[in-house]
C-alpha cells in the first residue's frame, strides 16, 4: 500500500509553510481528515493498520483515541478489530474520559491517533487509562512523523519521541519532514507566514 501517494490523492500531503501543533513550523503537512472523509478510503487504511496488530498476537480489546483528530481513525481501526471505540478529549486543557465511557482494570487498550508526531497527544491519553487501570498494549497510527519507530522498522526513536520504548507502536508508513523551531525557521527568514490548518488552536 502506498500511503504518501493516498495522501497526495486525497489533497492531504500539503506543501507550504504551517504551524505544527507542537509549536514548531515545517515545510510540509497532513491533513488525515481531507483521508477520512472518503469512507471507503478510511475503511481500506484501518484495516491494513488492523491486519498488522493482529499479526502481532496482540490480544485487544478496546481502542480510544484523542479527540478531535483520532476519532475517526480510531473508530475505523475497532471497527476493523472487531472492538469497541472510545475517546478522550480535552477539558479546561486537560485529557478525561467523558460521555459515561468507562474502562475496566486490565482492559487492553490500543491508543490510536491519525498522525503520530511526537506522540504528546497519545500519551495524554495513556496516561488518563492508565490511571483508570487499563492497560495501554499499543499506540497506532495512519502516519508516523518519524520520530518515534513503528514496528517493522530498524529507524531509532528521536529524543523528541515521548511514547515508551517498550511499549509498540504500529503505523502504515513514515513521513519524515523538516521542522523547525520557529526562532529559527529558514521560512520565517525569507519572509513566508505560517498557517495552522489543524484543528487544535483555530
Amino acid at each position: 500500500m502506498n500511503v504518501e501517494q493516498i495522501y497526495k490523492d486525497a489533497g492531504a500531503l500539503l506543501e507550504g509553510h504551517f504551524v505544527l501543533s507542537s509549536g514548531n513550523h515545517s515545510n510540509r503537512y497532513l491533513q488525515s481528515a481531507k483521508v477520512l472523509e472518503d469512507p471507503q478510503r478510511a475503511q481500506m487504511l484501518a484495516e491494513e493498520l488492523a491486519e498488522q496488530i493482529r499479526s502481532s498476537g496482540l490480544p485487544v480489546d478496546t481502542v480510544c483515541a484523542p479527540a478531535l483528530g483520532g476519532v475517526l481513525a480510531g473508530y475505523e481501526l475497532a471497527r476493523a478489530l472487531g472492538v469497541r471505540s472510545i475517546f478522550v478529549e480535552r477539558k479546561g486543557g486537560t485529557m478525561e474520559l467523558r460521555r459515561g465511557f468507562e474502562v475496566r482494570s486490565g482492559e487492553r487498550i490500543v491508543v490510536c491517533e491519525d498522525i503520530i508526531t511526537t506522540g504528546g497527544s497519545a500519551m495524554e491519553a495513556a496516561e488518563v487509562l492508565a490511571e483508570l487501570g487499563a492497560d495501554v498494549i499499543a499506540f497506532a497510527a495512519l502516519a508516523n512523523r518519524g520520530f518515534c519507530q513503528r514496528q517493522g522498522t530498524i529507524t531509532d526513536a528521536k529524543p523528541e519521541c515521548k511514547l515508551p520504548r517498550e511499549v509498540p507502536l504500529f503505523a502504515l508508513a513514515d513521513f519524515e519532514f523538516a521542522m523547525y523551531a520557529p526562532d529559527t525557521c529558514p521560512l520565517c527568514a525569507e519572509g513566508s507566514k505560517a498557517i495552522k490548518p489543524g484543528s487544535r488552536g483555530n
